[in-house]
């Protein structure tokens, strides 16, 4: 997507003054207002993490110009161009803007509303709303990208909230949308399980069956604007509610075969070993869930080159949702156990490993908890960072636009308190965040 301004005057309203000694920022004006922003910056952390390696950059500043970073290196050695201002951040570690590659803005935690609720009774109107909401929220956050997998319920009113943010018209992430997702006939929510035959509710995604109807709800979100396809390779309409495949390998073939054609790639949630399989083998380009998967499973991902998104944080907010656990306590339920086993089962089969938390199912702006996990799971905290930054930005096609301190890319940057390479925690406490050398956020 071209990047625009994106900073509206909203944020002139909720932007905390600068502190005594640091320069005032200019903030992006509404459109058409004629007014002129800062363009060049200096920013001088205690540290930069450049988004690859184990190791921050001690001393180091990052020079920022127009939208890009224009260079970043030790301090005395950047050649600093006259009238450039400076922003003081003592005690923090300079970040690239962090990616959550798993997102649904149109949804709230389940504690508040349930799912069914969201979707059957909270207004579209009501719904954008929350979601710009939401948008504000995780920007302000640090992670100044998503990868919205669907509306669930809201149509096509991502595309809405997308080009809003592109026009600068309110604050949020740069976002890649889903739109409907597609799901096979009656294997998605709400219903029909549990609803008279007679009633026919709205659907949290695009129903299809057989080739023809998988194909066509490809070209319908592909034309409507789709930047990626989900499918629903499996669902919980087994015996008991057990998660079973939904589509066939056909079925799963044909509708990557037309998402391709469309030059749009495709994520498939799944969390059984057979629907990983048949999405493996139908050529997507991530799994989503997979807490089922199997060593074969993930040794077939591997050789295929789908990456895996494990949502631990969904997983642990369902625990709380409805089995009662307490957050941070012993032992973890069999559930969350099993994903922690499902993400070293990928990591030991060479699977990349991305950052995607299904933020939505728990609070948005919350997103840094899945870092948290994944260190959990094995990862150490700067591999973690690496996750959420140059490994998602290149599993979702922005390698060569964000996800690295790097000359050249775009200027989206965070800054945290500390060191997050040595406590991943301080992900958390965000003290700084620009996005396309606009800022968002300052101390």
């Amino acid at each position: 997507m071209p990047p625009r301004a994106f900073v509206s005057w909203l944020l002139l309203s909720v932007a905390p003054a600068a502190p005594a000694g640091v320069a005032a920022t200019t903030l992006a004006a509404p459109p058409g207002s004629g007014a002129v922003a800062e363009t060049s910056f200096v920013l001088r952390p205690d540290r930069v993490f450049d988004g690859t390696g184990e190791t921050a950059h001690e001393g180091w500043a990052v020079l920022v110009t127009g939208e890009k970073i224009a260079a970043v290196g030790p301090a005395a050695s950047l050649r600093v161009p006259a009238g450039a201002r400076a922003i003081d951040l003592a005690g923090t570690t300079l970040l690239p803007g962090l990616i959550d590659a798993h997102s649904h803005v149109f949804l709230h935690p389940y504690d508040e509303t349930p799912w069914n609720d969201q979707v059957l009774k909270e207004p579209l109107a009501y719904r954008v709303i929350a979601a710009t909401l939401h948008c504000e929220r995780t920007l302000r956050a640090g992670f100044t990208t998503l990868r919205d997998l669907g509306t669930e319920g809201a149509g096509y009113a991502d595309l809405s909230i997308q080009r809003a943010i592109e026009e600068g018209r309110i604050p949020g992430p740069r976002l890649l949308v889903a739109t409907l997702a597609i799901v096979a006939t009656a294997s998605y929510g709400p219903g029909p399980l549990g609803f008279a035959p007679e009633f026919v509710p709205p659907r949290g995604a695009q129903e299809a069956s057989g080739v023809a109807e998988v194909v066509k709800a490809v070209r319908e979100q592909v034309g409507h604007g789709a930047d990626w396809v989900k499918v629903y390779a499996d669902y919980r309409r087994g015996p008991a509610g057990a998660a079973v495949p939904t589509f066939s390998l056909d079925e799963l073939k044909a509708l990557v075969e037309e998402a391709h054609s469309a030059g749009r790639p495709v994520a498939a949630h799944a969390a059984t070993a057979e629907g990983m399989r048949r999405a493996a083998l139908a050529g997507v380009q991530t799994i989503e869930h997979g807490y089922g998967g199997t060593a074969e499973v993930f040794k077939l991902m591997a050789e295929r080159g789908v990456a895996f998104f494990p949502t631990l944080t969904a997983e642990e907010a369902y625990s709380e949702y409805f089995q009662g656990y307490k957050r941070g306590s012993e032992p973890m339920t069999a559930d969350m156990q099993n994903v922690l086993r499902a993400v070293r089962l990928a990591r030991a089969a060479g699977v990349v490993v991305g950052c995607g938390s299904d933020v939505g199912v728990f609070a948005h702006g919350d997103n840094w908890r899945e870092l948290a996990w994944l260190v959990k799971a094995g990862m150490t905290p700067a591999q973690a960072l690496v996750a959420a930054t140059s490994v998602n930005a290149k599993v979702i096609g922005l390698g060569d636009r964000v996800g690295r301190v790097e000359a050249g890319l775009l200027a989206d940057l965070v800054a945290v308190a500390g060191d997050p390479t040595r406590e991943i925690g301080a992900t958390a406490a965000v003290r700084f965040v620009m996005k396309g050398g606009r800022v968002v956020r300052q101390p």
